[in-house]
Protein backbone atom coordinates (compact mmCIF):
# COMPACT_ATOMS: atom_id res chain seq x y z
CA UNK A 1 0.00 0.00 0.00
CA UNK A 2 1.33 3.27 -1.34
CA UNK A 3 1.17 5.80 1.84
CA UNK A 4 0.85 9.87 1.29
CA UNK A 5 1.21 12.96 3.46
CA UNK A 6 -0.82 15.01 1.65
CA UNK A 7 -3.44 18.19 2.44
CA UNK A 8 -7.43 17.50 3.39
CA UNK A 9 -9.73 20.19 2.49
CA UNK A 10 -12.07 21.89 4.69
CA UNK A 11 -13.61 24.75 5.61
CA UNK A 12 -16.12 27.28 3.27
CA UNK A 13 -16.05 27.91 -0.14
CA UNK A 14 -14.01 30.47 -1.12
CA UNK A 15 -11.95 30.20 2.58
CA UNK A 16 -10.36 26.72 2.39
CA UNK A 17 -8.38 25.22 5.67
CA UNK A 18 -6.14 22.10 4.86
CA UNK A 19 -5.24 19.43 7.14
CA UNK A 20 -2.10 17.81 7.00
CA UNK A 21 -2.99 14.18 6.83
CA UNK A 22 -1.13 10.46 6.15
CA UNK A 23 -3.64 8.41 3.89
CA UNK A 24 -3.72 5.75 1.81
CA UNK A 25 -2.73 7.09 -2.19
CA UNK A 26 -6.12 5.53 -3.42
CA UNK A 27 -8.13 7.23 -1.08
CA UNK A 28 -10.42 10.19 -2.09
CA UNK A 29 -8.84 13.87 -1.36
CA UNK A 30 -10.90 14.54 1.26
CA UNK A 31 -11.75 10.66 2.67
CA UNK A 32 -11.02 8.84 5.30
CA UNK A 33 -7.24 9.82 6.92
CA UNK A 34 -4.64 7.24 8.76
CA UNK A 35 -3.45 10.12 10.94
CA UNK A 36 -3.87 13.78 11.00
CA UNK A 37 -0.39 15.24 11.83
CA UNK A 38 -1.09 19.29 11.74
CA UNK A 39 -2.75 21.78 10.06
CA UNK A 40 -2.41 24.77 7.24
CA UNK A 41 -4.63 27.80 7.13
CA UNK A 42 -3.13 30.09 4.48
CA UNK A 43 -6.28 32.48 4.22
CA UNK A 44 -4.50 34.19 7.88
CA UNK A 45 -1.42 36.41 7.64
CA UNK A 46 0.95 35.18 7.90
CA UNK A 47 -0.38 31.94 7.11
CA UNK A 48 -0.95 28.84 9.90
CA UNK A 49 1.45 26.25 9.45
CA UNK A 50 1.15 23.81 12.51
CA UNK A 51 2.42 20.49 12.03
CA UNK A 52 4.04 17.95 14.14
CA UNK A 53 7.30 17.12 13.28
CA UNK A 54 7.51 14.25 14.56
CA UNK A 55 4.66 12.23 13.37
CA UNK A 56 5.47 13.11 10.15
CA UNK A 57 9.41 12.29 10.56
CA UNK A 58 8.10 9.01 12.01
CA UNK A 59 5.69 8.31 8.64
CA UNK A 60 8.66 9.32 6.73
CA UNK A 61 10.56 6.86 8.15
CA UNK A 62 8.20 4.06 7.16
CA UNK A 63 7.95 5.14 3.38
CA UNK A 64 5.26 7.64 3.42
CA UNK A 65 6.15 10.51 0.48
CA UNK A 66 4.81 13.74 0.82
CA UNK A 67 2.85 15.81 -1.65
CA UNK A 68 4.65 18.88 -3.76
CA UNK A 69 2.76 21.26 -1.60
CA UNK A 70 2.93 19.42 2.06
CA UNK A 71 6.91 18.78 1.11
CA UNK A 72 7.27 22.72 0.57
CA UNK A 73 5.35 23.13 4.06
CA UNK A 74 7.75 20.60 5.52
CA UNK A 75 10.72 22.59 4.13
CA UNK A 76 9.39 25.51 6.32
CA UNK A 77 8.80 24.36 9.40
CA UNK A 78 12.57 21.92 9.16
CA UNK A 79 14.17 25.23 8.44
CA UNK A 80 12.73 27.77 10.87
CA UNK A 81 11.67 29.91 8.11
CA UNK A 82 8.07 29.84 9.11
CA UNK A 83 6.83 33.49 10.13
CA UNK A 84 4.96 34.18 13.21
CA UNK A 85 1.98 36.46 13.42
CA UNK A 86 2.32 39.36 16.24
CA UNK A 87 0.56 38.49 19.15
CA UNK A 88 -2.78 40.25 19.63
CA UNK A 89 -2.91 43.51 22.25
CA UNK A 90 -4.83 42.70 25.21
CA UNK A 91 -8.04 44.71 25.37
CA UNK A 92 -7.52 46.33 28.47
CA UNK A 93 -4.62 47.89 26.89
CA UNK A 94 -6.48 48.77 24.34
CA UNK A 95 -8.76 50.64 25.78
CA UNK A 96 -6.22 52.55 28.12
CA UNK A 97 -4.17 53.45 25.15
CA UNK A 98 -8.02 55.07 23.72
CA UNK A 99 -8.30 56.51 27.28
CA UNK A 100 -4.69 58.26 27.14
CA UNK A 101 -5.13 59.41 22.99
CA UNK A 102 -8.88 60.92 24.39
CA UNK A 103 -6.65 62.86 27.45
CA UNK A 104 -8.47 61.57 29.52
CA UNK A 105 -7.10 59.13 32.75
CA UNK A 106 -8.69 56.16 34.72
CA UNK A 107 -10.33 58.41 37.45
CA UNK A 108 -11.48 60.70 35.41
CA UNK A 109 -14.01 58.18 33.19
CA UNK A 110 -16.50 57.51 36.20
CA UNK A 111 -17.16 60.90 36.89
CA UNK A 112 -17.02 62.22 33.09
CA UNK A 113 -19.01 59.79 31.45
CA UNK A 114 -23.03 59.61 31.79
CA UNK A 115 -24.72 56.81 30.46
CA UNK A 116 -28.74 56.98 29.34
CA UNK A 117 -29.18 54.68 32.38
CA UNK A 118 -27.70 56.80 34.87
CA UNK A 119 -29.63 59.94 33.98
CA UNK A 120 -32.95 58.00 34.15
CA UNK A 121 -31.52 57.21 37.84
CA UNK A 122 -31.19 60.65 38.07
CA UNK A 123 -34.33 61.92 36.97
CA UNK A 124 -35.97 59.38 38.95
CA UNK A 125 -34.27 60.91 42.15
CA UNK A 126 -35.82 64.31 41.24
CA UNK A 127 -39.22 62.42 40.34
CA UNK A 128 -40.78 61.98 44.16
CA UNK A 129 -40.07 65.26 44.74
CA UNK A 130 -42.23 66.46 42.08
CA UNK A 131 -44.59 64.65 42.23
CA UNK A 132 -45.00 65.64 46.20
CA UNK A 133 -45.20 69.25 45.20
CA UNK A 134 -47.95 68.07 42.73
CA UNK A 135 -49.87 66.13 45.35
CA UNK A 136 -49.97 69.40 47.92
CA UNK A 137 -51.14 71.48 45.14
CA UNK A 138 -54.07 69.01 43.85
CA UNK A 139 -56.17 68.86 47.09
CA UNK A 140 -56.21 72.53 47.28
CA UNK A 141 -57.53 73.34 43.91
CA UNK A 142 -59.70 69.98 44.29
CA UNK A 143 -61.06 71.20 47.45
CA UNK A 144 -61.98 74.58 46.62
CA UNK A 145 -63.87 73.23 43.25
CA UNK A 146 -66.08 70.25 44.66
CA UNK A 147 -67.07 69.14 48.29
CA UNK A 148 -65.12 66.61 50.40
CA UNK A 149 -66.87 63.18 50.75
CA UNK A 150 -67.66 64.20 54.38
CA UNK A 151 -70.45 66.40 52.89
CA UNK A 152 -71.33 63.90 50.25
CA UNK A 153 -71.70 60.90 52.05
CA UNK A 154 -74.31 62.01 55.08
CA UNK A 155 -76.37 63.91 51.93
CA UNK A 156 -76.59 60.16 50.84
CA UNK A 157 -77.85 58.62 53.73
CA UNK A 158 -80.75 61.13 54.58
CA UNK A 159 -82.13 61.94 51.17
CA UNK A 160 -83.64 59.50 48.68
CA UNK A 161 -81.91 58.72 45.15
CA UNK A 162 -82.31 61.35 42.72
CA UNK A 163 -82.20 64.50 45.14
CA UNK A 164 -78.94 63.26 46.82
CA UNK A 165 -77.14 63.03 42.89
CA UNK A 166 -78.45 66.31 42.38
CA UNK A 167 -76.94 67.92 45.23
CA UNK A 168 -73.64 66.11 44.50
CA UNK A 169 -73.21 66.86 41.04
CA UNK A 170 -74.31 70.63 41.49
CA UNK A 171 -71.80 73.45 41.92
CA UNK A 172 -72.85 75.51 45.33
CA UNK A 173 -72.89 78.81 43.67
CA UNK A 174 -73.08 80.46 40.15
CA UNK A 175 -76.25 81.19 37.88
CA UNK A 176 -76.43 77.43 36.91
CA UNK A 177 -77.74 76.64 40.31
CA UNK A 178 -80.97 78.40 40.45
CA UNK A 179 -81.82 77.15 36.90
CA UNK A 180 -81.33 73.74 38.07
CA UNK A 181 -83.23 74.79 41.17
CA UNK A 182 -86.60 75.48 39.49
CA UNK A 183 -85.97 72.66 36.91
CA UNK A 184 -85.87 70.18 40.13
CA UNK A 185 -88.80 72.10 41.83
CA UNK A 186 -91.41 71.79 38.35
Amino acid sequence: MAVKIRLKRMGKIRTAIYRVVVMDSRTKRDGRAIEEIGKYDPNQEPSLIDIDMERANHWRSKGAQPTEAVAALLKIMDEGTLRVAEPKANKKDLYEAALAAAGKSEGDDASGATTAKKKAAVKKADAPKADEAKADEAPKADQAEQPTADEVAPAADTDSGAAAAESAEAPAEGPDTEATEDKAGA
